[in-house]
Formats: structure tokens, C-alpha cells, sequence
């Protein structure tokens, strides 16, 4: 697909998704950035936060407290789903905090990071957003990005190319098993935690450590406590697949199928790096709630410290200054972002399946 010339100079940006203050680009973002500015859709929410993260933690009580009134008996299964929904909820505060959406103060941020990351998930928030802030810098850029190097799953045809052995294998069926290897993710973000402590600082890596390690402990002690081994080991199990899939099916529509930038082309300005390479989901609050936010992806990724109630007001002005630009302004359903999305990665197995036909 032909990629669009650049039409921005490309450099660092504020914390906005914006050029820091003085810098002259001729951009496409700034007159939409004013806007959005002049309508006050980046100005914090912190009682709507406040809320968010009350309701979350109640909730999680309240389910913990369930099965330990429930106690040893298969009864307590069905409360790993619930439980595995909250925990979604709670990756998704940990991300905002991460975007400086709940509070511009960096060490107020990093607070609820940690606490929603590595103490009430087991996932390491410093990693995670060491890594996430790299994909946003370059979303879909297959030598920037990290949510699309390859590793168990590629996602263009130069990296299925290079799969021999088993993962040959699993790029030529890597449509089919997308869904279910997402059943693993949740395990898999706290297996890169603890790998990760290794490249922290001392102090963080003892701050995050300690975290992560109290975050085990107590869950498994919770389960032990309440269930027999085997009960136990059972909710683990669905909780954390469960979890894993509703991550999953979070992340799924927001680029996979869309743009990827030609490496060695010319570079795209903000506006266009952002919206390029993002889907949007169409769907009222409940789509609103079960993807937190994500659903606005194009906004979100123009503007990563605009708070999530913000995103879908922003969304009239944004699709507006596109549609002025004439730049692609990708909107689907959910179920055909996850059409389109195991479409590509479809076809880029189909070379090793074509091969293996041969």
C-alpha cells in the first residue's frame, strides 16, 4: 500500500502528543490541537478518576469477600470471571496513570501505577510503560514499535520470512490462535515483569520487586486459604486466561490491519503517524466501558494525556479535521476490527502456507 509523504517534521513530543512549545512544523496537528485545547478537553477529571478507582476497589473487595465466604467449594469458580473483569478494569487505571491522564503530577502517576500494576496485578508498571510509550511514539513501525516485533505472533511478511521450526508453524496458523494464546497473556505480562527487574535501577528494582513479589504472595495465599490445592490451582487458571482474553480482545482492534510505515520512507508527521496506523470501535458506554477508553484509539494516540471520558467528545473534532484533510479516518464495528485484524494476520502466514502446500 502506497504510504503517504510526510507533511510535519517529525521530532519529540509533549506530553499532549504536540510539538514542544516553539517549535515551528507547519503541522497538520496544530490547528486541531488548538481546538481541542480552546474546548478544554485536555484539563484533568480527577473526581470522575476518583470514582473510577473507588468503584474498582470496592468491587474487588467485594469479590474477594465473596469467596471467602463462599469458601472451599466449586461454587467460587464462577467468581474468577468477575474478578478476571476487574482486573482488566484495574490494568486500564494503571494505563491512564501511565499517560499522565489522572494527575499531571509524575510522581502522583507513578503512585497509582504501582499500585494498580505491580501490587494489585503482579505486572511491573515501569516496564510496561517504558514499552508502551515506545509504541505510541511509533505505532505500527516494525523497527520502533515493540508491539509488533517479532515473537510469537509477526505481522508483516519480511518477519514471517525469517520463522523456521515451530514458529514457522505457528505463523502459518497464527489467525487461528490468536484468541487462544491471548488465554496466556496475563501469566505472560508477569513472567516480562519479573525478567524485566533485572535492567531496572537498584531502587526501582527493589521497589517493583517487592511489589510484585507481595502481589504473589497474597494471591496465592488467598486461594490456599480459602480452597483446596486443586480448587485453587483450578480459579488461578481461569482467572488468569480470562483476564488474558479480555486484554486481548481490549487490544486486538486498535492497529493490527492497519498502516505499518515503510522503514525506509519518508517519516509521517503526528498526525498522520497516529491516525494511519489506528482503528476506531463504534459503540455506545458499553463499548466505552469494556474496552476502557481504547475504543477511541485515533484520539487516544493523538492525545495520550487527554483523560478517557474526554476521548469520545474529542472524537466529532478529530474526524471533522480529518475528513478536512482528506486523512483515512478508520471506524468499525467490534466484531469486524476483529475481522479485519485475524485478516491480516492471515495473510501474513499465507506465503508459509502457500510454501508448505508446495
Amino acid at each position: 500500500m502506497p504510504q503517504p509523504a510526510a507533511v510535519v517534521l517529525d521530532g519529540p513530543h509533549d506530553s499532549t502528543g504536540g510539538p514542544p512549545a516553539g517549535r515551528r512544523t507547519g503541522s497538520e496537528f496544530a490547528p486541531l490541537l488548538r481546538t481541542v485545547r480552546d474546548h478544554g478537553l485536555l484539563g484533568r477529571r480527577h473526581a470522575w478518576y476518583a470514582r473510577v478507582i473507588a468503584t474498582n476497589a470496592l468491587a474487588l473487595a467485594g469479590v474477594v469477600t465473596a469467596l471467602v465466604l463462599i469458601g472451599d467449594s466449586w461454587w467460587a469458580l464462577p467468581l474468577a470471571v468477575p474478578l478476571a473483569v476487574l482486573f482488566a478494569r484495574t490494568a486500564f487505571i494503571g494505563h491512564d496513570a501511565g499517560h499522565a491522564q489522572i494527575s499531571g503530577d509524575k510522581a502522583v502517576g507513578r503512585l497509582i501505577g504501582l499500585v494498580h500494576g505491580n501490587l494489585l496485578l503482579g505486572l511491573s508498571y515501569g516496564w510496561w510503560n517504558d514499552k508502551h510509550n515506545r509504541h505510541h511514539a511509533n505505532p505500527n513501525h516494525v523497527d520502533k514499535d515493540p508491539d509488533v516485533a517479532a515473537d510469537v505472533l509477526v505481522f508483516s511478511g519480511d518477519q514471517a520470512g525469517d520463522r523456521s521450526g515451530f514458529r514457522r508453524w505457528l505463523t502459518r496458523n497464527q489467525a487461528w490462535l490468536f484468541f487462544p494464546l491471548t488465554l496466556l497473556e496475563g501469566v505472560a505480562l508477569k513472567v516480562h515483569s519479573f525478567q524485566d527487574l533485572r535492567r531496572r535501577p537498584p531502587r526501582e528494582r527493589a521497589l517493583e520487586g517487592a511489589l510484585l513479589v507481595a502481589h504473589a504472595v497474597a494471591y496465592v495465599t488467598l486461594l490456599l486459604t480459602v480452597l483446596s490445592p486443586g480448587k485453587a490451582l483450578a480459579f488461578a487458571v481461569l482467572h488468569q486466561a480470562l483476564f488474558g482474553l479480555h486484554l486481548g480482545l481490549a487490544f486486538a482492534p486498535n492497529h493490527k490491519g492497519m498502516e505499518m510505515p515503510d522503514p525506509d520512507g519518508e517519516p509521517w508527521g503526528h498526525l498522520r503517524r497516529q491516525v494511519l496506523t489506528s482503528r476506531n470501535i463504534r459503540g455506545g458506554a458499553l463499548t466505552d466501558w469494556f474496552l476502557g477508553g481504547l475504543n477511541y484509539q485515533i484520539e487516544h494516540h493523538l492525545f495520550p494525556s487527554m483523560p478517557r471520558p474526554h476521548l469520545r467528545l474529542a472524537q466529532p473534532l478529530v474526524r471533522a479535521h480529518c475528513r478536512e484533510l482528506g486523512v483515512p479516518y478508520a471506524e468499525t464495528g467490534l466484531v469486524d476490527s476483529y475481522r479485519q485484524a485475524l485478516r491480516h494476520l492471515h495473510e501474513v502466514g499465507e506465503p508459509l502456507r502457500a510454501g508448505q502446500a508446495h
